[in-house]
């Protein structure tokens, strides 16, 4: 069986370090703690989980915090997690098979990492991240920020999942500080870097300095084509908050260009006319939406509610709008079948047993 060296940065992580590391204790070989200046507790319940813990100076810069994480390993291959991430009791079993069967000839496994939720704890925003690495084979975390290893080698997908579960907000300027820290040195982003500063651009409401990031992101076409899918997205969203709705609609579809339609844009063209009260041509876009099969090992942004329960619930409404009573309740019944304790679908279900009583 391979072996694995937990590879851990954290600061001031007091609220959530042990319990991420007490859902992933049992698991690995060895757990390393890479310390960038906490002044709260984190060291000591660190210790109580592991002794190899370091100081390391912060800089700004995750990537080389990580590579020097992932230099303390000595175990077959290293893995991260950050402190506010959890192994749920079922992860952890299918993370110990996987352990258990994993050939020694793979290079990276790609596990999947949930990051938003519903109010049942169910994930609504995945996607997949290297996370075991094999050791001594030359692989180094990259960029200050959104800091990535660029998969290459003999890669499988597995549907482990690991939790990103926040207590508390992180800094919320820190993203783009560092971003513009390093604009300030002269330095040039990359095609990555620079489809994430756009999005910390709007996230912080700079929506016209978003959109020059992102035009300049896709007119040069150098990026990744999941990123220029995002940066679609990212892109109709700024200019719908500047009230420009023709090019909202516009970069939605400019991200036919590079791949068939994918689920979430579809739902997004399809909310453009349920907004504008065209419901007919909304339609069409759901039962688009619905058309599209899920690649969840493409590496993007997955919305899983994007290809059933959102259009469902939608087409719902929308064949109400038209007067169409029984296919509007049909879609609500769909809507029912993949999540039946929604409240969404629960007052629909009401509201259409008193309509069609009626």
């Amino acid at each position: 069986m391979i072996t694995i060296s937990l590879c851990m940065i954290v600061k001031n992580e007091e609220d959530v370090l042990a319990r991420c590391l007490s859902s992933a204790k049992n698991l690995v070989d060895e757990v390393i703690i890479i310390d960038t200046g906490s002044t709260d507790k984190t060291k000591e319940i660190a210790l109580q989980f592991t002794d190899k813990i370091y100081d390391f100076e912060w800089m700004d810069d995750f990537s080389a915090a990580r590579n020097y994480s992932f230099s303390k390993a000595t175990m077959d291959y290293a893995m991260w997690l950050d402190a506010d991430d959890i192994i749920t009791k079922q992860n952890q079993l299918d993370f110990l098979t996987l352990k258990k069967s994993l050939d020694s000839n793979i290079d990276i496994v790609m596990l999947k990492y949930h990051t938003s939720f519903n109010e049942n704890g169910e994930p609504t925003f995945s996607y997949y991240r290297e996370r075991i690495i094999k050791n001594g084979k030359g692989y180094l975390w990259q960029s200050p920020i959104h800091e990535a290893i660029t998969p290459y080698g003999t890669i499988i997908h597995s549907d482990v999942a690991i939790h990103h579960k926040k207590l508390k907000a992180s800094d919320p300027d820190r993203n783009l500080r560092i971003f513009e820290k390093i604009i300030s040195e002269g330095q040039t982003l990359d095609p990555r870097q620079q489809f994430y500063y756009a999005r910390e651009l709007y996230y912080h409401q700079r929506y016209e300095d978003a959109i020059a990031v992102l035009e300049t992101f896709l007119d040069h076409e150098k990026g990744w084509v999941e990123n220029n899918i995002e940066a679609c997205k990212q892109l109709s969203y700024c200019y719908d908050q500047i009230n420009e709705d023709k090019k909202a609609l516009l970069s939605l579809f400019r991200s036919f260009s590079f791949d068939q339609p994918r689920a979430e844009i579809c739902c997004d063209i399809g909310k453009y006319f349920f907004d504008r009260d065209d419901y007919t041509t909304a339609i069409f876009w759901y039962e688009t939406a619905l058309t599209r099969k899920r690649k969840d090992t493409s590496g993007g942004f997955v919305l899983p509610d994007c290809y059933d329960y959102i259009p469902y619930l939608q087409l719902c409404v929308c064949y109400d709008k038209t007067g169409d009573t029984i296919k509007a309740n049909a879609y609500n019944e769909k809507a029912g079948s993949v999540k039946p304790h929604s409240s969404a679908y629960l007052s629909n279900k009401d509201y259409f047993k008193k309509k069609l009583k009626g």
